[in-house]
């Protein structure tokens, strides 16, 4: 294009180019270019601007890449879970029946998708040809007896049930007309023997036949949401693991542990042994589905003394510093007395009592008490009915029948003698005493305000269910506590210490009843229940051995202070710090000052105590030669069948206490 101004200026021609013309279009050229430069410099900001950016983003402050970018790459880095929050349940489209978990989402139970194979022998081509290929893909198929099947004049018959998705993938490439599946499920028990007793198992038909899904039978097919049990599978493996080797160290036949909080009622752990594979249900021997936590039925021995003690500070009976005599007590011609009393005083203080485990001394406690008021106690404390719990196999208690309640059943029962309890009851009945008197339901259902992942911290100012009942005054409940505590300061506890944790309890021994109704001498039932930790009671704990033998660690005694005890220490250091406490030693001298409670507390001025030359439930002792004849004894251990009422056996009245001073052997230790 030429320059009309240069044209101008050079040729004659050109002279006549209109000069309007010529600066239009000067003009829009430079408009032009103006905008070009414009232009320019706006890219060049905006680079400007991308570069700083980059910049910033990249070398300066470098920014972290989006999920969303780095995802298709790039699976989820796993992140530590110590507390087992990332375990959940596992659902399953194919399958109808809810899984059961723990209270921190671990898997207990579980439904998954099999198969049903089975054939139209009328379709069939070559039986004997289907039959081999059915076996090359279940290896466990009886080939002739299937061969037999298909040859059969049926429509229909059943070859093989609960095959995996696999070998029915396979059978159905084998092409064989006329086999066909039908879908299923199967319940499955990751854990195996963990919980087994308290999960129980399905039938064929996947319809519960024991424990929980029995219980819970309608509501796991009906709605497929988890079932969250109170469980702790941490807890409860650990106590197993504990049980089992006290179990294995004694020699026991059988042993159960229970953890339960005491103020809510949830059942954190129950182990009963022997147990069995929860998959093998149908298998197990009959003793090993044996609850021996809910179905046996015990004597609970001096662990007992614990109810009258309570009995007799909430009726206002007795006092702290009302003394009972220990001297041996003659009712006919039985005796009812101590193994070993050189170490204690005739007359014993309530704390007393509990500390040296007296037997004579509780019985003159429950005399004072009397029959009928002993009988409301217990009652209203739900030892005369069967442990509310969410398993069917819960057993009805074994208890003297109200009509023939004489002298001597009061005095036998105020040390655990002559009626037989599930050990949840005795649980249940010391968790009453600590938590402020309230009597709980237990459950095996997790409260639904218990928080996912950690619901087993502690909280001691957490508030009771509405249905609890207070039996027992606050102030009384402070008393039993710091009385609980004293057993294994200076008691028969002594082993069941776990320092730190400010264990109170009370132990308790009792000899075995035999088949024919009479004790079995040197076969003792060994027992621990307690509560931790004292100074802010959170969970009782329970330990139970089965006819433990001695060793040489226990001088040849097999009382529970030598075997149920520690086994309760045991337990308690290693599960306390999973559950959220851990030891307290920086403040021990503050909270053992709390928890103190004299061995003899003095009697406040104007008070007659009951003493000596005092003692009115004395008076109660000759009435037992009007009593009619007791009957004959019942079984006390009963797994198959319990009845409902029992009775001391006719030919002794002479029981065991747990004091087991070994003889010439460390004086201090006892139970």
């Amino acid at each position: 294009m030429s320059n009309p101004i240069h044209d101008r200026r050079d040729g004659g021609e050109q002279a006549s180019f209109p000069m309007g013309g010529g600066l239009r279009a000067l003009m829009a050229q430079d408009r032009m270019h103006a905008r070009l430069l414009a232009l320019a410099g706006i890219f060049c900001v905006l680079f400007s601007a991308i570069s700083l950016k980059l910049t910033l983003a990249t070398i300066i402050r470098p920014m972290p890449p989006q999920q969303q970018q780095i995802a298709p790459q790039v699976p989820p880095i796993p992140k530590s879970d110590p507390k087992g929050m990332i375990a959940g349940d596992i659902a399953l489209p194919q399958v109808h029946r809810a899984s059961v978990i723990d209270r921190n989402g671990q898997v207990l139970a579980m439904s998954l998708p099999v198969a049903q194979v089975y054939a139209n022998p009328l379709e069939m081509i070559d039986t004997a040809d289907a039959a081999h290929k059915l076996k090359k893909v279940l290896p466990t198929l009886n080939e002739e007896e299937t061969k037999r099947r298909l040859s059969l004049n049926k429509q229909f018959v059943y070859l093989a049930r609960d095959i995996s998705p696999a070998q029915e993938l396979a059978i159905n490439n084998l092409g064989i007309p006329g086999v066909y599946f039908e879908p299923g499920e199967r319940r499955r028990y990751p854990m195996g023997r963990v919980a087994a007793h308290i999960l129980g198992g399905v039938d064929i038909d996947d319809h519960g036949v024991a424990g929980i899904e029995r219980y819970f039978d309608r509501r796991l097919d009906d709605d497929r949401a988890p079932l969250r049990l109170s469980l702790d599978v941490r807890v409860q493996n650990v106590v197993h693991d504990e049980l089992q080797s006290a179990m294995d160290t004694f020699q026991a036949i059988g042993a159960c542990a229970i953890v339960m909080d005491v103020h809510s009622g949830e059942i954190i752990s129950m182990v009963s042994l022997p147990d069995y594979d929860a998959n093998d249900f149908g298998r197990a021997a009959p003793d090993s589905r044996f609850n021996r936590a809910v179905t046996g039925m015990y004597e609970p021995g001096s662990t007992f003394k614990l109810q009258t003690t309570a009995m007799a500070l909430q009726d206002g009976v007795a006092h702290i510093w009302d003394r009972f005599s220990s001297t041996p007590i003659k009712i006919g011609r039985f005796t009812i007395s101590d193994m070993k009393s050189d170490h204690f005083d005739p007359w014993l203080s309530l704390p007393e009592v509990m500390a040296y485990s007296s037997n004579p001394a509780a019985a003159h406690i429950a005399l004072d008490a009397g029959a009928a008021r002993q009988q409301d106690w217990l009652r209203r404390m739900g030892f005369f009915a069967r442990v509310p719990i969410e398993l069917p196999e819960a057993g009805r208690p074994i208890v003297p029948s109200v009509h023939n309640w004489g002298v001597s059943t009061t005095m036998t029962v105020a040390f655990g003698h002559g009626m037989a309890e599930p050990p949840l009851s005795i649980v249940r009945g010391t968790a009453a005493t600590a938590n402020g008197g309230f009597l709980l339901r237990p459950t095996l259902i997790a409260h639904e305000s218990a928080p996912a992942g950690n619901g087993t911290t502690p909280d001691a100012n957490a508030t009771v269910p509405p249905d609890a009942e207070r039996l027992i005054s606050a102030a009384n409940s402070d008393i039993l506590r710091r009385i609980l505590r004293l057993d294994v300061v200076k008691g028969t506890g002594q082993k069941a210490e776990s320092v730190g944790y400010y264990v109170g309890g009370k132990t308790g021994t009792a000899e075995k009843i035999g088949p024919h109704g009479g004790y079995l001498k040197h076969v003792n039932v060994s027992a621990f229940t307690g509560i931790f930790p004292m100074n802010a009671p959170h969970y009782a704990i329970y330990v139970m051995l089965d006819s433990p033998r001695p060793t040489a660690q226990t001088h040849g005694w097999t009382t529970a202070g030598w075997n149920a005890a520690p086994t309760a220490a045991q337990m308690i250091t290693r599960i306390a710090p999973l559950m959220g406490l851990f030891p307290d030693t920086q403040h021990e001298a503050t909270i053992e000052a709390d928890l103190a409670i004299p061995m003899r507390p003095a009697v406040p001025r104007g008070y007659r105590a009951l003493g000596p030359g005092y003692d009115p439930g004395t008076e109660h002792l000759h009435e037992h030669e009007h009593e009619p004849p007791a009957p004959s004894a019942r079984r006390a251990h009963a797994p198959h069948g319990a009845t409902d009422t029992a009775q001391v056996p006719a030919h002794t009245l002479h029981v065991r206490n747990d004091d087991s001073h070994p003889p010439a052997q460390q004086p201090s230790n006892r139970g």
